[in-house]
């Protein structure tokens, strides 16, 4: 079997225009990427009883409205993708944040799913070249696996960076040219609200000079929904578990750190939406066996993404486990290289490429 390739795209310029290179290039495939996630929401809600096909997109503009006074560089690129590619600017952004617009209008009726993400932050100490690592996988809807793509933004102001997400889509997973990296977990809990999707708070983290002030970003946000967030630098890694209106912080410093799509903290359990699945349980204690009296590099981060150990409940996610789940992309982050390691698809079918930012270290 051919090993999945990654397309990427180079967008140049302010916002608007680097929004606008996005959706002429990748036109196609955010239009059908829109009419796939509208019919994965459509499938989603009824499973839950929920037919009214207005509803998730009146929330999704409500959203964009309140993106829109949050960042207007990344609500201004959003509407250049969505101008350039003949899509309405608040179906894509509904499409895109779907996963935390669908929790505002569902999670109270939400039946348990064994949807999720896997990711590890590795200090420094406890890795194979004394560097902080952080990686994870990105497992969502099987049909996301065909707009996979990474973006390199090269804007007139602030940090290049690179992302790996869906087109048409702001930052997912990625990292900026002084090696801040960003990524995330879903989470589920009561709670959600109109206010700052998962996207948006990543697009705007990525653009960050420091931890310290991606914290910051993801603290204050108005969150609309629960996510955990990781941010590493060459230097320490930490991660926060949120619900829309409560943060619990934890450090990467004596011990690797694993999260996937339950909450850990006893505070956020007591409001969790639904129980763990059994994915998010095994994958969560497969990953701290993998790298638990181990010291990992890279090599050995993208073998724990191939893990088939614990059947369809594994790390790696494949679309024949027939879970409505799949893994649609792997990363690694080694923000000391400035480097970031992606594949399309689950890491033992996906080609790995190297993300990087030449000898430029403005």
């Amino acid at each position: 079997m051919a090993l999945l390739t990654l397309p990427r795209h180079i967008a140049i310029g302010t916002p608007a225009e680097m929004g606008r290179s996005q959706g002429e290039h990748f036109k196609g495939l955010i239009r059908a990427f829109v009419a796939e996630r509208t019919r994965a929401a459509r499938a989603y809600l009824r499973e839950r009883g929920i037919r009214d096909d207005s509803a998730l997109l009146a929330l999704g503009r409500k959203c964009l409205t309140a993106y829109k006074a949050w960042d207007a560089e990344g609500h201004a690129e959003h509407l250049g993708i969505a101008e350039a590619a003949g899509v309405d600017a608040a179906e894509l952004f509904t499409a895109g944040n779907y996963t935390d617009i669908r929790d505002i209008l569902a999670l109270p009726v939400a039946a348990a799913d064994s949807e999720g993400c896997t990711a590890v932050l590795i200090p420094a100490a406890h890795s194979a070249t004394r560097e902080v690592l952080a990686a994870q996988t990105w497992d969502l809807n099987p049909g996301d696996l065909d707009f996979v793509v990474a973006v390199q933004r090269k804007p007139v102001q602030g940090p290049q960076t690179w992302s790996v997400t869906c087109a048409g889509c702001l930052s997912l997973i990625g990292m900026n040219q002084h090696g801040l990296a960003v990524g995330t977990t879903n989470l589920k809990a009561h709670g959600s609200r109109v206010g700052i999707p998962y996207l948006g708070i990543l697009h705007r983290a990525i653009r960050c000079g420091t931890l310290k002030e991606a914290g910051a970003v993801i603290e204050g946000a108005r969150r609309a929904a629960a996510h955990s967030y990781w941010v590493a630098d060459r230097s320490s890694a930490a991660e926060w578990e949120c619900t829309a209106t409560s943060h619990l912080r934890r450090e990467a410093r004596d011990v690797p750190l694993v999260h996937t799509n339950h909450c850990l903290s006893a505070p956020h359990q007591a409001v969790e939406g639904e129980p763990a699945s059994t994915s998010s349980r095994a994958r969560l204690a497969r990953m701290q066996v993998l790298v638990a009296g181990t010291r990992p590099g890279l090599d050995a981060l993208k073998a724990a993404f191939t893990d088939r150990s614990d059947g369809v409940d594994s790390i790696n996610r494949r679309p024949e486990d027939a879970q409505g789940t799949t893994t649609n992309a792997c990363v690694v982050a080694v923000p000391a290289r400035r480097e970031l390691w992606a594949c399309r698809g689950a890491a033992d079918r996906g080609e790995w490429v190297r993300l990087g930012f030449g000898d430029s270290r403005a």
